[in-house]
C-alpha cells in the first residue's frame, strides 16, 4: 500500500466579530444554507495566503492573523478532501457578497434560527473548542459517519 494519496485542499474561516459571526447564505446545491466562507487553496499557494485571499474575494474584508483551529477531511474518489479550518478576529473592509452567496453578521444566539449546511453545529463546535481539531467523515457500512476529535 502506497504512502501518498490525492488529495484538495480548500480553507474556510470563521470571522468572529464580539458576539456574531460572518456567515455566507450560499446559492450552491451541493452545500446549501448558511456556512463560513472559504474556497480552495491553489497549487503552489500556503494556507494562509490561501484563507486571506480567500475571505477578500468572497467577504470583502482584509483579514489579519488568522489562526488555524482545526481540519476537516473526507473521502472523495481517488483520494481525500482536507479543509484548513481558520478564525479571525481582527479585519479590515466593508463586508460584499459574492456569487457564491449573500454574506450576513449572525448573532451566536441566533444560529439555531436560520437554515446552516448539515454539518455546521459540529464545525463551530471544532473550532471554537480548545480541545477539539479534528472533523473528518468515514464510509462505514456504506454510509458517512461523522467523527470529531
Amino acid at each position: 500500500m502506497g504512502r501518498t494519496e490525492n488529495a484538495e485542499f480548500t480553507v474556510l474561516c470563521l470571522i468572529e466579530d464580539g458576539s456574531r459571526v460572518l456567515l455566507q447564505d450560499r446559492v450552491k446545491a451541493d452545500w446549501k444554507g448558511y456556512t463560513l466562507p472559504g474556497g480552495h487553496v491553489e497549487k503552489g499557494e500556503s494556507f494562509v495566503d490561501a484563507v486571506i485571499r480567500e475571505m477578500k474575494e468572497e467577504t470583502g474584508l482584509d483579514i489579519f492573523e488568522p489562526k488555524l483551529v482545526g481540519v476537516k477531511q473526507f473521502p472523495i474518489d481517488g483520494g481525500r478532501y482536507i479543509v484548513m479550518l481558520y478564525k479571525a478576529t481582527k479585519f479590515s473592509g466593508e463586508v460584499v457578497s459574492s456569487e457564491e452567496g449573500r454574506m450576513e453578521w449572525v448573532e451566536y444566539s441566533r444560529l439555531s434560527e436560520i437554515s446552516t449546511v448539515a454539518d455546521f453545529e459540529e464545525l463551530l463546535e471544532v473550532m471554537n473548542s480548545d480541545k477539539l481539531s479534528e472533523f473528518r467523515y468515514i464510509i462505514e457500512d456504506g454510509e458517512w459517519k461523522a467523527l470529531i476529535g
